[in-house]
């Protein structure tokens, strides 16, 4: 008789659990959902950082998150463009630290240009389906890939034992950081790419 008690016990637990879990993903928090979103991304700790302060502007909306991350990348390249734009005037620079200098600001300049670009198209979008969707997506995915070969361009002028000292390790340690954040964002877009991506109706096709 006890055992038959038990087993009615765990049976309707085993019954009541898909209600818990239907409940519990209901009830997630936006935070809850931006962490696990940036567990897509390459450096989750650091896009879990960026993007937390802005939990209730991005409800838990795939492209409110995709949006926030392209304008806090943008945000950090303009703040890296102009950080090392002042490395110019830096007392006892090298002439090919200077070069370097100059063609890292030439590419963070693409890359914030790229990364404005991104956020303008991925703002105007708005409920876009279909073949539309898909247009404005591989505008912003190709644009913000760009961004992100333009910083890793100018990290490059900086490789080599040559080029050490404390201007490298200044200008790295801005664009690296900028890259990184780049990096997440793209990964945000490519997943809201992925999760929305679905053909048009007849009704998204009248004019």
């Amino acid at each position: 008789m006890a055992t038959l008690g038990v087993f009615v016990l765990v049976f309707s637990f085993l019954l009541y659990m898909p209600d818990m879990a239907s409940s519990a993903s209901t009830t997630t928090s936006p935070t809850d959902y931006i962490v696990a979103s940036c567990k897509t991304t390459r450096y989750p700790a650091l896009c879990v950082q960026c993007l937390s302060g802005y939990a209730k502007a991005i409800r838990k909306s795939d492209q409110h998150l995709a949006q926030t991350a392209l304008s806090v990348s943008l945000s950090r390249a303009k703040s890296a463009a102009a950080y090392v734009a002042k490395m110019t005037q830096v007392r006892g620079i090298k002439t090919r630290e200077r070069q370097a200098v100059k063609d890292c600001i030439e590419n963070m300049g693409d890359s914030v240009d790229r990364l404005s670009q991104s956020v303008k198209e991925l703002g105007h979008m708005g409920g876009a389906v279909g073949q539309d969707f898909m247009f404005h997506m591989s505008n912003v995915q190709t644009w913000v890939s760009a961004a992100l070969t333009d910083e890793s361009s100018c990290l490059d002028g900086f490789a080599g034992k040559v080029m050490d000292g404390s201007i490298k390790v200044a200008v790295r340690r801005r664009v690296v950081h900028v890259a990184q954040v780049t990096s997440n964002a793209l990964a945000l877009v490519n997943r809201f790419a992925a999760r929305h991506r679905r053909p048009a109706t007849l009704t998204d096709q009248q004019p």
